[in-house]
């Protein structure tokens, strides 16, 4: 018998008032999660702002502390502060609303990478927010605190101190991301590794100028921002050359071949 070619669920014959319907669920839902995290969060707040304050604070020189210039800014930082940590530790739920909207409109094969791919970029993600925090910060700090002039005391203001450890946050969670996008891009045909590897030079100059646009305006920050996309382009390109390019209705279809062809061999002779 032909095996039927993979389709789309039902679910993806929706309308357009239909689609937009269950749209409108998956935010409401994943904007549910994010308010019950920041909810069991909100008593936290200021250890939370304290423990991304640490990489700074480790490097102020003894008896010298972090300021507020704006008396709001001691509520509405720590605030911040966690209503993005909330964002972030809901973030699996968020993208299974998004799986859950998409995943009735794609064929089995699709569904074979893009549930593993979905995964595998919110674990980068986090590894991204992580290097930032653990590695990034304290070099970066220690840098500015050593370059500053001798009769300057460093007072770094907690307001503009977390817009900074945001962007760097958010940028190099999505650095990270930088290998999924190589074999997604690999994946679908679009390009190929070679063609990659010969635009190279222009993947070098994008990661210098996006490490400009989301880092403090000083070539040390944008280059520890630009480095590491530029490995992560390459592990990208690493990945795809192990990866066996060969779409899966491909291989349906080669079967659906093997089916439909007629059988040459002989029927056994059978003694009366």
């Amino acid at each position: 018998m032909k095996k039927e070619q993979p389709s789309a669920a039902p679910e993806s014959n929706l309308t357009l008032i239909g689609h937009l319907v269950e749209l409108r669920d998956r935010i409401m839902k994943s904007l549910l999660a994010i308010l019950v995290v920041f909810l069991c969060l909100i008593y936290f707040a200021n250890d939370i702002y304290e423990l991304v304050a640490k990489p700074i604070r480790d490097q102020l020189p003894e008896g010298t502390t972090m300021i507020a210039t704006d008396v709001t800014s001691t509520f509405f930082a720590p605030f911040k502060l966690t209503l993005v940590v909330a964002f972030f530790l809901a973030m699996p739920v968020v993208l299974g609303q998004v799986w859950r909207f998409i995943a009735p409109g794609l064929y089995a094969h699709e569904r074979r990478y893009a549930l593993p791919l979905l995964v595998l970029s919110v674990l980068l993600f986090y590894a991204g927010i992580a290097f930032a925090h653990f590695v990034i910060f304290p070099l970066i700090m220690n840098f500015f605190v050593m370059a500053s002039p001798e009769n300057v005391t460093v007072t770094p203001d907690i307001a503009q101190y977390l817009s900074i450890a945001l962007k760097l946050f958010f940028a190099f969670g999505l650095a990270f991301e930088i290998p999924i996008a190589t074999m997604i891009l690999i994946l679908s045909g679009v390009t190929t590794v070679k063609d990659l590897s010969t635009k190279r030079p222009y993947v070098i100059l994008f990661c210098f100028v996006f490490g400009m646009l989301l880092t403090p305006p000083d070539p040390f920050s944008q280059s520890m921002l630009a480095i590491p996309m530029w490995m992560l382009f390459e592990l990208g390109l690493l990945f795809g050359r192990l990866i066996k390019r060969k779409p899966r209705h491909q291989d349906e279809e080669h079967e659906d071949e093997e089916d439909d062809a007629p059988d040459t061999k002989a029927p056994a002779k059978v003694d009366p």
